[in-house]
Formats: structure tokens, C-alpha cells, sequence
């Protein structure tokens, strides 16, 4: 409810008193959590994440055409913007990746990687709804032979820790500028 408040001849203030929502519930208690988990465990996590984009984005970079087919099996896009993708995404992840791990540009990194995986998943999603098999081939040879189901389960892994260190990040860097 919000109250008036008159202070000795100044200006009344607003009193405000907000409900909490869903998110401010979720972020308090990954917050909680965070006070309990050292410091050590966020840098694990964003040393994997960052070490896992910036291996899928060099293995791309040695064959971008084999990358530009590989999006084009989605069928999304025309072939021109995906072979310009195909040059430009992997050098995106790898920069993302080092902002992780180096903590320089951490939050544009982690935005970047979670809208990059989000349509990733959702791309996969909508190509096997239209009876389209596609190869991901996001981490080279070693997940060709990953099925599709493999392929869901390790991305929403990757996602969820991305979610994970994007509700975490302002105290996880404010513990480490300490």
C-alpha cells in the first residue's frame, strides 16, 4: 500500500510496498544459494561454459562450408546467410567464451550465449517437428553420433547453467572484485 508520509516541513515521500513476483522468489533463492556455494564453484562453471564455446567455436572456424551446411540442413535460412553466418558465428562464441573466463564484457557474453543456445534449441525443435534429421556437429566429429535426444538433453544442460550464472552474475562479480 502506499502511504504519505509528511517529515518536518520537507516534502511528502511515497511509502511503496511491492509484492514479490516469481522471478524477484526465483532470483532470491538462487541468491540464497549463492551465499552458500563458494566463490570457487561460479568460476568452475563459467571456466566450462566459456572452455565448451570456445572449443565448438574453433572446431568451426577450421571448416566453416562444413558449418554453412550444417545450418543450412536446418532449412531456415537461405544459403547465402548462412554461409555468412558460418563464418561469423564461430568467432562470436569463441569471443562470448573468453568473456566468460576472463570476466572482461562477462554479462554481453553470457546474453549472447544464452540467446545463442535458446535459438539453437528452438531451431532443433522446429527442424525434427518438420521431419527434418539433422547432425548438429556443434562440437566437431564427437557429436555427430549424438542422437537428437543426447543432443536436447546437453543443450538444455548448457542452458540451465547459463540461466544459473545469468541470476547469480551481480553478486558473483561484486565476491570477486572484493
Amino acid at each position: 500500500m502506499a502511504q504519505a508520509k509528511e517529515m518536518n516541513g520537507e516534502r511528502p515521500t511515497l511509502n511503496v510496498q511491492r509484492s514479490t513476483s516469481n522471478s524477484d522468489a526465483v532470483a532470491a533463492v538462487v541468491d540464497r544459494g549463492s551465499a552458500t556455494i563458494p566463490q570457487f564453484v561460479w568460476r568452475i562453471l563459467d571456466f566450462v561454459i566459456g572452455a565448451s564455446f570456445i572449443y565448438a567455436g574453433v572446431t568451426k572456424v577450421f571448416d566453416p562450408i562444413g558449418f554453412a551446411n550444417d545450418i543450412d540442413n536446418y532449412k531456415i535460412l537461405p544459403w547465402p546467410i548462412g554461409v555468412r553466418l558460418a563464418f561469423y558465428l564461430p568467432w562470436l562464441e569463441i569471443l562470448c567464451g573468453f568473456a566468460l573466463i576472463i570476466r572482461r564484457l562477462y554479462l554481453g557474453g553470457l546474453s549472447i550465449l544464452t540467446a545463442l543456445t535458446s535459438f539453437f534449441i528452438l531451431a532443433s525443435i522446429v527442424a525434427k517437428a518438420r521431419g527434418i534429421d539433422i547432425s548438429c556437429g556443434c562440437f566437431g566429429h564427437v557429436s555427430r553420433n549424438f542422437s537428437f535426444t543426447w543432443h536436447l538433453i546437453l543443450d538444455f544442460a548448457i542452458f540451465a547453467v547459463l540461466v544459473v550464472l545469468w541470476m547469480v552474475w551481480p553478486k558473483n562479480l561484486h565476491d570477486q572484485k572484493a
